[in-house]
């Protein structure tokens, strides 16, 4: 059985190339033994294969072609083109059975009920993002508690086709990245039941402080914070001593939930609005494990968490790609 289409999460063959930024990232952090939620990666050489096979990248060139970034229209029109093809082509047996299997041994994992379905996150991960000169992030989709084989195989499909957004297609030609270079991995992994989530930057993003971390936190899912649809509580926070320097609690009124299917934006209960995310503990924690992911890049890094039953997952890290000069500013 081939192994091409699918890497565990820590597989040190889960490169940008075969597993997209998102993918390496996170493969990184899993070898680190940080607290990472288990899945495996769908890599680009099944984006491939399903290209090739369903023969669409001349089809996929040919719709481009008369893309003008200065015209939304033709981004639009070139977009839909390219998803109808996605949706019409079959996803190739073979890659199809791998998804199935490895789906299958992650809901027989120490971590899940065994042989009972579990709710998994799909991740688009790119081969053109998450890079230290240039963010391609969110330019694909996410799509959260999945639950089954098929549903996961059609996410996957549905992130492939998300490579051909009009804001990706826009994005991809200002940057001038070539259209005909990229693919797309897919990240699977169980998803966090998250109690709260948000992001942590392990500098200033406002001042560029490079001695301070500032955590962004909010109840529910981490998809109302990361889409900017709450106010979160921010909290700034000395690196060396994890002491918090500044403390703003936001009333935060709406928060994503799990839902039957995928995730759903609901009004915040009125007695959580106001209350603080993260307790003094859950905040030193989060600036131990940003110090030590910003440690093992070398750089600034935003990074993304969640706690569920006060145990904190971390499920994405990327480098910050643009922070001011922090003596230019005093």
């Amino acid at each position: 059985m081939t192994r091409a289409y699918i890497l565990p999460l820590a597989d040190p063959n889960a490169t940008l190339e075969n597993a997209g930024g998102k993918g390496a990232s996170l493969a990184r952090l899993a070898r680190a033994d940080l607290p990472v939620p288990e899945g495996f990666h769908v890599t680009t050489q099944a984006y491939k294969q399903f290209v090739a096979q369903n023969d669409l990248q001349a089809r996929l060139l040919a719709a481009l072609a008369s893309v003008d970034v200065s015209q939304p229209t033709t981004l639009a029109a070139a977009s839909q083109a390219i998803c109808d093809l996605f949706t019409r082509a079959p996803m190739p047996p073979e890659i199809a059975r791998e998804i199935e299997r490895a789906y299958a041994d992650l809901c027989n994992s120490q971590f899940a009920i065994r042989n009972s379905p579990i709710p998994v996150a799909v991740r688009s991960s790119a081969t053109a993002e998450d890079l230290p000169d240039i963010s391609f992030a969110g330019q694909q989709e996410t799509f959260l508690n999945v639950q089954g084989a098929v549903a996961t195989q059609a996410a996957v499909k549905r992130c492939w086709a998300s490579l051909w957004t009009p804001r990706a297609i826009g994005y991809r030609a200002q940057h001038q990245s070539a259209h005909a270079a990229v693919a797309l991995a897919v990240v699977v992994q169980m998803l966090v039941y998250a109690d709260a989530a948000g992001i942590m930057f392990t500098a200033n993003p406002v001042t560029g402080a490079r001695d301070q971390i500032v955590i962004n936190a909010a109840w529910g899912l981490g998809e109302a914070v990361v889409g900017g649809r709450v106010t979160p509580d921010t909290l700034v926070v000395d690196k060396a001593s994890g002491r918090v320097i500044e403390r703003e609690i936001a009333e935060k009124t709406v928060m994503t939930v799990r839902v039957d299917e995928g995730t759903e934006e609901r009004p915040t209960p009125e007695h959580l609005r106001r209350a603080p995310v993260l307790n003094d503990d859950q905040i030193a924690e989060l600036g131990r494990l940003g110090a030590l992911i910003e440690n093992l890049y070398k750089m600034p890094m935003d990074i993304e968490w969640a706690i569920a039953a006060n145990k904190i997952a971390i499920v994405q890290a990327r480098p910050i790609t643009a922070l001011p000069d922090a003596s230019a500013l005093e």
